[in-house]
């Protein structure tokens, strides 16, 4: 039995995260993270007829690429996960037509990708696959008129709403013995404290990413101290500073390693409010600076927590609460398998 704890699974055969492609859109590329990323649309509609479309094509361009990078054709890929944030995940379903790869289509909101690499660690490390692909994506504009408004009508976005991201990460987990390595996962637990403002998604994620990092300190016994780096999904400048405040709270103090990928993609000068959010946005951050900063032994280990909101816009105008939740993932260059 590798469970420890009740939510954390720790691989003894840890899968490897052998590359990663990123595509994102002009304002994204206006941010401090551009020199990460593989490609950068100077379009956001990529061409198409519709952002649905144009999101489509992001998803599906990050896999082509990745692809390219391993020298891989899409018969040597065993199951293809992956999830966005438009209903029926219509643009991963669809990128998944084109490839024709065994497909698991996830829906986890914006933890959806780490929702993605877990499964597929499980799937490597248990000896079911060799290779998997992990996708997801959004993009502002689908996403605008599908939770909140169409952009036409002009409505004035609050201060505590957050920018979805325009992107699409993608990355190949496999049974290569290349580092870096996912060597934990913990499974968060839907949270819901009761917030109902859907421009307001920080303060609601931010109590499903303190139970992930703190179930995940209890099953394992690491501590901030262990990590380089532990960095949320998309809780923005808000959910970020109430997630360290509940932390420090919890007696961990986390405030020297902490930080949240909306936080990171945007700068104060772009004026998105609260920063960063969306099914892309983990993705793409992961797959270009983290990464990046991994393989170039900038850092060593990483705490990854991608937040997921999961309202719908039927949810929503039923005035229902936003449930929360939080997926954790241990990635090392070199594992230290004795702990945990």
């Amino acid at each position: 039995m590798h469970k420890i704890g009740r939510q954390t699974i720790r691989f003894p055969n840890p899968p490897s995260i052998s590359n990663t492609a990123s595509i994102v859109g002009p304002k994204e590329a206006e941010g401090p993270l551009k020199i990460y990323f593989d490609k950068v649309e100077t379009d956001d509609t990529c061409g198409e007829t519709s952002y649905e479309k144009a999101e489509e094509c992001i998803c599906y361009t990050a896999i082509q690429m990745l692809l390219q990078k391993e020298k891989l054709q899409a018969t040597d890929i065993d199951y293809y996960l992956g999830g966005d944030l438009l209903n029926q995940i219509i643009s991963t379903s669809f990128t998944a037509q084109k490839i024709a790869i065994p497909f698991f289509g996830l829906y986890n909101a914006c933890a959806t990708f780490s929702e993605g690499m877990q499964l597929a660690a499980c799937l490597v490390s248990g000896q079911f696959a060799k290779n998997v692909i992990v996708s997801s994506s959004s993009h502002f504009s689908s996403a605008e008129r599908q939770y909140r408004s169409p952009l036409e009508s002009g409505v004035q976005r609050k201060m505590t709403a957050q920018w979805t991201v325009t992107g699409s990460g993608a990355i190949v987990i496999s049974d290569q013995q290349k580092s870096p390595y996912i060597t934990h996962i913990t499974t968060g637990i839907v949270q819901d404290y009761g917030v109902k403002e859907a421009d307001n998604m920080g303060t609601a994620m931010a109590p499903a990413a303190v139970e992930t990092i703190i179930a995940h300190f209890n099953d394992t016994g690491f501590q901030p101290k262990d990590y380089d780096l532990i960095i949320t999904g998309d809780l923005g400048t808000i959910g970020k500073e109430i997630s360290m405040d509940l932390l420090s709270r919890e007696g961990f103090d986390v405030s020297n390693i902490f930080t949240d990928c909306g936080v990171e993609i945007f700068n104060e000068e772009q004026d998105t409010h609260a920063r960063g959010s969306g099914a892309g946005c983990s993705a793409v951050v992961f797959s270009g600076y983290i990464y990046k900063k991994l393989r170039n032994k900038e850092l060593n280990r990483v705490l990854f927590v991608p937040t997921g909101a999961l309202l719908s816009p039927t949810t929503t105008l039923q005035g229902d609460s936003i449930p929360c939740i939080a997926h954790a993932v241990t990635i090392e260059n070199e594992p230290q398998l004795g702990r945990g």
